[in-house]
């Protein structure tokens, strides 16, 4: 079977939204760990790993279903999310299932709502996710969860590694473009913090959005 690639065109315009979308961040022990979900089971893979290395005591794992999750996991990303952690040995009293959230805003406002209701004091968060989420989620989560401290993580995996494990460069590409539009989008509409957005993110989003990767870009919000 063939493996996916990028499109040798765009691949320096895809590299430079995939590195602005990272946080980059240091990682180091915190309250909780909250794998966000998505398609990509890989997420609950590195929540996995993270928790055995002693990052967090607990992981949350958030997410209903979203169109493109749904065939992939028909009881929802959380309860898949779960069912992967335990088959690579996470205790199941370690792992709280938020089953509800259909976006990134739920994910955190829903999450806060199960530790609350659990009596957990939670001072400092992972968000674990794609890596391309890493700045959105970020930026959301320190207007909705303010009083936490938070840190992101993904897997380190290569762009090409990352598309070759998916096997659709296509469905990459315009979900990093959307998530980059988001990043200077929700914050215009109150939904996250303001981020600096360099001059070349933005032309390397123009000249993507521009070559037809526009599934998952926002039309003008009233």
């Amino acid at each position: 079977m063939p493996v996916a690639t990028l499109p040798d065109e765009y691949r320096a315009d895809i590299a430079t939204l995939w590195d602005f979308n990272q946080m980059h961040h240091e990682l180091h022990p915190v309250d909780l760990g909250i794998g966000l979900g998505s398609h990509d089971l890989g997420v609950a893979t590195y929540a996995a790993e993270l928790y055995h290395r002693g990052m967090f005591p607990r992981i949350a794992f958030t997410g209903a279903n979203a169109p493109t999750t749904v065939e992939r996991f028909p009881r929802g990303e959380a309860v898949h999310y779960r069912e992967h952690a335990l088959t690579l040995d996470v205790p199941d009293d370690a792992i709280l299932v938020e089953p509800r959230a259909t976006h990134t805003g739920e994910n955190i406002d829903f999450t806060r709502e199960l530790t609350d209701a659990a009596g957990l004091t939670v001072g400092s968060i992972m968000l674990i996710s794609r890596p391309y989420q890493q700045r959105r989620a970020y930026a959301m989560c320190r207007l909705r969860w303010p009083e936490v401290e938070v840190i992101c993580a993904s897997q380190r995996t290569p762009l090409d590694d990352y598309v070759a494990g998916i096997g659709d460069p296509d469905r990459v590409i315009n979900m990093l473009v959307g998530d980059t539009q988001r990043v200077w989008v929700y914050a215009e509409n109150g939904w996250s913090i303001d981020q600096d957005v360099p001059a070349s993110v933005r032309t390397a989003y123009d000249h993507l959005v521009a070559a037809g990767f526009t599934q998952r870009v926002i039309s003008a919000i009233s």
